[in-house]
């Protein structure tokens, strides 16, 4: 899939299973119809897929692929019960079936894609006419923190998004999508904000917050020489106690993106 993996994805599986269709990819739940075929895209654990699969209900099927095989397999495990929901070991640019969805999705996968024009052409493929496409997306270089996080962790956060950008990855890509949908054919591209916004007292707030703890644990960014050990370190150690004393807020940026497949 051209997918590069920041090796802290050793742990994602858990992130990827807290997430539900209603909560982290609510933009779509109202197009989704009994009966109706999916295929997801970047499916990860398929959290989202089976929550997917329950609107879609007995008369519909869903088909989540993820080019991970370990995500696939804790899935099938984790879902085995959802009979119309089938996980698939694929790659997307690899990815073959002759059957056509009447909806494709794919939540926070292109943005680890260093060719996603290709992607969305070949996720096209896989529509009916009047199939919809829909993408949800980040654009990282955008992402707010109240107050400001410590200048360790600001200085981490380049660093991060430098590599990204130096291996082909887009750190504004939800704002390029509708750009790609219409050079691809699709019409009646429509955008939703979905902007995820964590507040000081939420349940969840530390957790979510920790993304970038769980970020700064790999040491690629220091093996590929972006970022020192001691910055490493002291980025981790400063962020904790800005966690703990002072953050407030921080919003992720996304956008849903989806258009129409007309014949």
């Amino acid at each position: 899939m051209q997918k590069f993996v920041d090796r802290s994805e050793q742990a994602a599986d858990k992130i990827f299973d807290s997430r539900t269709v209603q909560k982290d990819y609510h933009s779509i739940v109202g197009i989704i119809k009994p009966g109706m075929s999916v295929l997801d895209v970047g499916c990860g654990t398929g959290a989202i897929s089976k929550g997917i699969a329950e609107l879609v209900g007995p008369t519909g099927k869903v088909i989540g692929i993820d080019n991970t095989r370990d995500f696939i397999e804790s899935g099938k495990r984790n879902y085995a019960e959802q009979n119309n929901l089938e996980l698939v070991h694929a790659d997307i640019f690899d990815y073959s079936n002759s059957e056509k969805f009447d909806l494709v999705v794919s939540a926070r996968t292109l943005q680890w894609l260093s060719k996603p024009n290709e992607a969305i052409r070949k996720m096209i493929t896989f529509l009916k006419p009047d199939g919809i496409l829909s993408v949800l997306d980040y654009i990282h270089e955008d992402i707010e923190w109240n107050p400001k996080i410590p200048e360790s962790m600001a200085s981490y956060y380049s660093a991060w998004l430098k590599w990204r950008s130096d291996n082909g990855m887009n750190n504004r890509m939800a704002e390029c999508l509708p750009i790609i949908f219409n050079e691809n054919g699709l019409r009646n591209i429509e955008v939703r904000e979905s902007n995820e916004t964590y507040l000081q007292g939420q349940d969840d707030f530390v957790d979510k917050l920790g993304i970038w703890i769980k970020v700064a644990s790999s040491k690629q960014l220091v093996e590929e020489q972006y970022v020192t050990e001691e910055l490493r370190q002291k980025a981790i150690l400063d962020y904790q106690n800005w966690i703990k004393t002072d953050a407030q807020a921080m919003q992720m940026m996304l956008k849903e993106v989806r258009g129409q497949k007309i014949e």
